[in-house]
């Protein structure tokens, strides 16, 4: 799940619902009481052999993707930089931006799950390198994210939850220019560089974790003062442009294209078909994202490689509903389930499944039928 925020407490839209979404509240410890957490969710049947082939791990697909990745962001940075102080520096800013800001979203993403090399070595590379740029603290991010998958989207329990009921509107759209996130990224790497783990962070956290955490945050915060005196020693604010601001204006794919993951679906369930969406999308957005819209197939089957994904969507499509024909489908579709979920909570989009699929796993969720229905 390449994910817009990570939840460490209580919200302001948690605080105004009947949900509480904070890791150490009501909700989290119903989770538990009820079996939804850690439960055993649907997975569509897939003979062995072919899902030993999907599992295949392999260096040359994202060799080849990082060494066009890196080095579009070394050309566009240059040029940028070459530039600077002209409008002809904007559309080489624009594209650092989103290699910056957003592709690193879905490499920190796929190589913290271990899966986009087969040498670790270089997972670990590109995880520590993308974690840094999209201001993820590494250790925090690869704890919080396997509970994402343990959990997904279970209220309480979900660290990753990025649009709550009822939605904020106001900070999905802030976080389009990552304000808001950029915001909490910082103030919880002053916090860790300072020692502290929060008790939310401490629910997923290896105590053994934990030094790890507060080493690399005293790292980054050393990093970033150096960038700031570096702008302020030689009086420009081209250091920053390209150190630590393209997390916020190139941030706007990685945001558009994550909040079609599950916004706007159902919460509490243990069946990824339900509260997970695959869209079909264009090639560069692809690239830019790695294949994770196909995210139905990636929360079904987290091990299999970014680059296998479009062949296990072929393979178990059957038992899916459609994917979502492209993203301005997908906003068309969310949109306005999240302005009834401003009057309705208990509101969520239920698609459609084909004949040849097996019915939805339901068993936690019944109870909310009534305010489901299925998508056009």
């Amino acid at each position: 799940m390449v994910d817009i925020g990570l939840r460490t407490g209580n919200t302001s839209s948690a605080a105004a619902s009947r949900r509480d979404y904070s890791l150490i509240g009501r909700d989290a410890k119903l989770a538990v009481e009820s079996g939804l957490a850690a439960a055993e969710w649907y997975h569509t049947d897939v003979p062995r052999k072919q899902m030993k082939e999907l599992m295949q791990r392999s260096d040359g697909p994202a060799i080849r993707d990082t060494i066009i990745w890196l080095g579009a962001m070394i050309l566009s940075g240059a040029g940028a930089a070459w530039f600077w102080g002209s409008w002809w520096c904007v559309p080489f800013f624009f594209v650092y931006g989103v290699l910056y800001g957003s592709s690193t979203d879905s490499r920190w993403h796929e190589c913290g799950h271990g899966t986009a090399f087969r040498t670790q070595w270089m997972n670990d590379v590109v995880y520590q390198v993308a974690c840094f740029m999209i201001m993820r603290n590494p250790v925090t991010w690869r704890w919080s994210h396997t509970r994402h998958h343990t959990d997904t989207i279970i209220v309480g329990r979900d660290p990753e939850i990025s649009v709550m009921r009822p939605p904020d509107l106001l900070r999905v759209v802030l976080n389009f220019v990552g304000i808001l996130d950029a915001w909490y990224a910082m103030s919880d790497m002053l916090r860790n560089a300072a020692g502290i783990i929060s008790p939310a962070e401490g629910t997923f956290i290896p105590e053994q974790e934990r030094p790890k955490a507060i080493r690399i945050a005293r790292i980054w915060t050393a990093i970033y003062a150096a960038t700031v005196a570096l702008a302020v020693y030689t009086g420009s604010f081209l250091p920053l442009m390209l150190v630590g601001l393209p997390r916020l204006y190139g941030a706007w794919h990685h945001v558009m294209v994550g909040l079609l993951q599950h916004g706007g679906l159902a919460e509490n369930v243990t069946d990824h078909r339900l509260n997970s969406r695959t869209v079909y999308m264009n090639p560069i957005s692809r690239f830019i994202y790695w294949n994770m819209n196909y995210h139905v197939e990636h929360h079904m089957f987290p091990m299999v490689p970014y680059h296998a994904l479009p062949r296990l969507h072929e393979l178990i499509k059957h038992d899916l509903p459609a994917p979502t024909a492209s993203i301005l489908a997908g906003y068309r579709e969310m949109i306005p389930a999240f302005l009834r979920q401003l009057r309705n909570e208990d509101y969520f989009i239920k698609r459609e499944l084909p004949p040849t699929a097996r019915p939805y796993r339901e068993d936690f969720h019944n109870d909310n039928a009534a305010a489901a229905v299925a998508a056009e």
